[in-house]
């Protein structure tokens, strides 16, 4: 990023700053797949460079497998909000997963050390060794011990998915040594935190959820170094998990209103989730520190009776949307899990996830408050907030309701 430019300017003109110079105002969708050449030679000169070192071609466009100027304005802005050289932009967050796995694969390095709990469908494709990948899962204290020599990436998502549980990432990256640390930044957003800034050397993003922001887009993203770039652009070029540039060109629209939104929806996170730490129905509160517009917490009732009478707030996977979505981990997201990984993850079969919109407080409490069904007896209910695994720390304990303070995350600039 800029070191000139606040988060919010670069969100609105990065990707953006040759508009003018051509005469534009929005950014144009470039929807071919192929492009007319009459120097073959040249054409042949500018795919061997590619096939070579991976680098985005100079000149014209080729191919749409090979990149796509709209997409490539996504991936100009993503990298300079998380302050990294690159960025390359994939079908969907597991394409883009996929293809960090199968880079540290081609070079032999197939072992990944992973923190429990990550996004369900990225445990499974670790666990299940689909890309023949091996993996040891780990707390953030046993990092160091469980590197080897063939390991290619230690990962973590922070905050978790659905947790909310975090680690530090600085002491993570320190411990990884020379082996990257892929930090999942979907649920923060550089908004937040910038894990670049921090050490880890690979940020994987679910673009689908706060980067396009509005439930209308599927796509992945890692911002990394130029030198891993290259080789995710020529995984992405083999396997064909390009990035349809109408999602890019929603994408690069999304992120002019990303610090608006998540700053806006976190605060309403933040007031709701005081509400829910004093409720008796409530037996487990989980917000971290950072803030975010997500809130995880355990009912005593019945989770799946909350799901089926929420009216106003969307009972549905998936998460960063203008409005307001619930879900139950162990039944969707998390559901790929084994049921003891997932229980030892923190992931309680009494959990749901709920994933904060742009509605007023008001109107979302008023529908929770509903659903939640009859206040118990006082004294019958129990209240306490989640102890975070170990080596990692959560926002658990608030003061009391007339003393509450926003998260530290909801006061950065």
């Amino acid at each position: 990023m800029d070191s000139t430019r606040a988060l919010a300017t670069e969100a609105v003109h990065a990707g953006r700053d040759d508009l003018a110079r051509q005469g534009l105002h929005a950014p144009p969708i470039d929807l071919s797949t192929t492009y007319p050449s009459y120097d073959s030679r040249g054409e042949a000169a500018r795919i061997d460079a590619f096939a070579a070192t991976g680098a985005e071609p100079e000149g014209p466009p080729v191919y749409g497998r090979l990149g796509n100027p709209t997409v490539a304005r996504f991936e100009t802005a993503l990298a300079r909000l998380e302050g990294t050289d690159s960025a390359v932009a994939f079908a969907s967050g597991m394409a883009a997963l996929t293809a960090v796995l199968l880079v540290r694969a081609s070079m032999g390095l197939r072992h990944v050390v992973a923190v429990r709990p990550l996004y369900g469908c990225s445990d499974h494709l670790l666990t299940a060794g689909l890309l023949g990948s091996e993996v040891t899962w780990t707390d953030p204290a046993g990092v160091t011990d469980a590197l080897r020599p063939d390991t290619g990436l230690v990962m973590v998502e922070s905050p978790a998915n659905p947790t909310r549980a975090e680690v530090d990432l600085r002491a993570m990256a320190h411990a990884c040594g020379s082996v990257p640390l892929l930090a999942d930044n979907t649920f923060a957003t550089p908004v937040l935190q910038r894990p670049a800034e921090q050490g880890a050397r690979l940020i994987l993003h679910s673009a689908t959820k706060y980067l396009g922001g509005h439930g209308d887009v599927m796509a992945g993203v890692v911002a990394c170094d130029e030198e891993f770039a290259a080789r995710l652009r020529q995984i992405r070029f083999a396997t064909g998990a390009v990035l349809h540039p109408l999602a890019g060109y929603l994408l690069l629209r999304g992120l002019s209103t990303l610090p608006v939104r998540v700053r806006a929806a976190s605060a309403t996170a933040a007031e709701l989730a005081r509400r829910l730490a004093a409720d008796p129905r409530i037996t487990r509160v989980h917000y971290p520190r950072i803030g975010g517009a997500m809130i995880a917490f355990e009912v005593a009732g019945d989770p799946h009776e909350v799901i089926a009478d929420v009216e106003l707030i969307t009972p549905a996977v998936s998460l960063g949307s203008v409005d307001t979505l619930i879900q139950h981990p162990a039944s969707i997201s998390h559901r790929i899990v084994a049921p003891d990984d997932r229980r030892g993850a923190g992931v309680s079969d009494r959990l749901l996830r709920l994933s904060v919109g742009l509605e007023d407080v008001e109107d979302l409490w008023a529908d929770l408050n509903r659903a939640l069904g009859q206040r118990p007896v006082r004294g019958a209910g129990l209240h306490r907030f989640a102890a975070p695994p170990r080596g990692a720390t959560s926002h658990n304990s608030p003061a009391p309701a007339g003393d509450y303070l926003p998260p530290t995350g909801l006061r950065r600039s």
